[in-house]
């Protein structure tokens, strides 16, 4: 359903999401991801543009930021051990000091380097090709005959290699660029330097090119990128540097070096947080791994959204919309394989669909089933399709409004004679096993797992805009639990949270990778306890009753009426 508090909640995502269709052509005489690099580097001022080194939003209580920019004949922080006469020079470029011990700092940046859309909106995540812990405690051995052209391993003066990852980035569009491999090097010090007990650590980065021009658009171009950290335990203070390997006859333009402060400003800020106790409170892919919803979002993406965004008859962004249907689409896709695997798919509902957009990406994807809304939607002309079912031949989009079977139809017989059409009502039960979705859909929301309880339904439940039973807004009471927020949204997923646990269902919450603020996902798939003693009648009561939600539907339906009249 489009809801207006959504659409004000978000920010304009054009800019993100128009890359990663390709909709910025190579100029004549130019192609592939070195034009693209040079014609738009990303830039680095603010956490929704596309950004490579971005950093995490923090609490006004965090030290600023204020590194120390290093001279370009600095000392170097690090040296590479040779044997030849080559010396590869790493630079240092900016140096912070910093509260946060060897043991945050190796975590953090282990985690930037499974995550490395923290640092880049360009890119979606990074899939672990290789690891040397993981490959040892596993007892295997890990097939590097297979990753190509993998770099040596360098040593560097006063450290020992203590992890070897290799990861694959995977952009966002894989029409601006390919996905490029890259090796991630954890080196501990030899041991306690002479100087007063120091511990450093160092983690280098090396992209899998060897020329400026094979780099993506999605990395700086620089052969390679060192973070040290360096630790005394008597002060409990220390460092964080970053520097760069340039190409041979690299210079330090502004961008680079600009990026370089980003990436720096990402680990002081993740590092900072976690010594000052901050604890990461949501977490994403619980429910299907990461990386088969992305692949699955980027196949369709590609398939669909330029032709949807160019043919976008509604008065809302077309962007945000198209991309964040896809990626539910994606996501319901994949939940769905795990749930049905190889058996017949049972159809599902989209109870306030809104547009229809999103009915319509799945019934193209072979998954059939249908929607409904109090109001019809211009573009519903294009979306809305004949279906096969088995009580015979209906529409994917239909303008119906719901009265659920809690809700005491006394009196309906009377007002069907002034002007009431009890055919546009919809008695919410459907047939047993079809999937429920309810996303966005307001008045609908609480009464989703209700539904999927009287007609033994499994559902999805992406929740918006608070209203009760009876169809009214309200503040939801706040979470029982005080871990979470005290905010309206989050008050309201605690609500219907519950309403989905006391009608036996097993609530499992997802975070959704979707262009919007309201992106948390409740899941119904699994009942629980005794699901024969479940009163809906006791339930609908103890969270407020249905008073006055009939009148609401009879005020729709004739509005819909009178639509229909003018």
């Amino acid at each position: 359903m489009e809801c207006q508090a959504d659409r004000a909640g978000c920010p304009d995502f054009a800019s993100i999401f128009q890359a990663t269709i390709g909709f910025s052509a190579p100029s004549p005489g130019h192609s592939g991801p070195r034009h693209a690099r040079v014609q738009s580097q990303p830039t680095v001022t603010g956490n929704l543009n596309p950004t490579y080194g971005n950093a995490p939003s923090t609490t006004n209580s965090m030290p600023k930021f204020t590194p120390e920019e290093l001279a370009v004949d600095a000392v170097p922080v690090v040296r590479q051990a040779t044997t030849g006469d080559a010396k590869p020079d790493w630079r240092p470029l900016f140096r912070h000091e910093c509260t946060f011990n060897p043991v945050i700092f190796q975590d953090v940046m282990l985690n930037l380097i499974k995550n490395p859309n923290i640092n880049s909106s360009w890119l979606f995540r990074a899939d672990i090709l290789y690891d040397t812990k993981k490959n040892i405690q596993n007892g295997l051995e890990a097939p590097l005959s297979e990753l190509g052209d993998v770099p040596d391993i360098p040593s560097f003066d006063g450290f020992g290699l203590h992890r070897r990852l290799i990861r694959r980035l995977i952009p966002r569009s894989t029409m601006r660029d390919k996905p490029m491999d890259q090796t991630c090097l954890i080196y501990q010090s030899k041991g306690s330097d002479s100087e007063g007990g120091l511990q450093r650590h160092l983690v280098i980065y090396l992209p899998h090119v060897s020329t400026e021009a094979e780099m993506p658009y999605y990395h700086p171009t620089v052969r390679g990128i060192a973070f040290h950290h360096e630790w005394s335990p008597t002060e409990t203070r220390g460092s964080v540097s970053v520097s760069y390997l340039y190409f041979e006859g690299g210079e330090r333009p502004e961008k680079l070096t600009r990026i370089a402060s980003h990436l720096l400003q990402a680990v002081y800020k993740h590092g900072q947080g976690r010594a000052d106790g901050y604890q990461k409170r949501v977490h994403h892919d619980l429910l299907v791994p990461q990386d088969r919803v992305q692949n699955t979002y980027t196949a369709l993406k590609q398939k669909y959204a330029r032709a949807l965004i160019e043919s976008w008859v509604e008065s809302t962004d077309p962007t945000k919309h198209v991309f964040e249907d896809l990626c539910i689409a994606a996501f319901l896709i994949e939940l769905w394989t795990d749930i049905y695997g190889r058996n017949l798919f049972p159809g599902f509902v989209d109870i306030g669909c809104g547009n229809g957009l999103l009915v319509h990406i799945l019934n193209l994807e072979g998954f059939k089933g249908w929607g409904f809304d109090a109001r019809s939607r211009k573009s519903w002309a294009t979306y809305c399709t004949r279906l096969e079912t088995p009580t015979g031949v209906q529409e994917s989009l239909q303008q119906l409004v719901l009265l659920p079977p809690p809700v005491s139809r006394a009196g309906i017989s009377e007002i069907s004679s002034e002007g009431f059409r009890e055919e546009l009502v919809h008695d919410g039960r459907f047939p047993k096993g079809t999937f429920i979705i309810s996303n966005h859909a307001d008045e609908l929301t609480p009464w989703t797992p209700i539904l999927a309880a009287i007609s033994e339904c499994p559902f999805i439940m992406i929740p918006c805009c608070s209203h009760d039973l009876t169809g009214a807004r309200f503040r939801a009471p706040a979470p029982k639990d005080k871990k979470k927020a005290n905010s309206a949204y989050s008050s309201l997923v605690s609500w219907v949270t519950q309403i989905t646990a006391d009608c036996g269902w097993v609530a499992e919450q997802e975070m959704l990778r979707i262009p919007s603020t309201r992106n948390t996902a409740i899941v119904g798939r699994k009942r629980q306890g005794d699901v024969s003693a479940i009163d809906i009648g006791v339930i609908v009561d103890r969270y407020g009753g249905t008073a006055g939600y009939l009148e609401t539907v009879v005020k729709l339906v004739k509005s819909t009426n009178l639509d229909e009249k003018h």
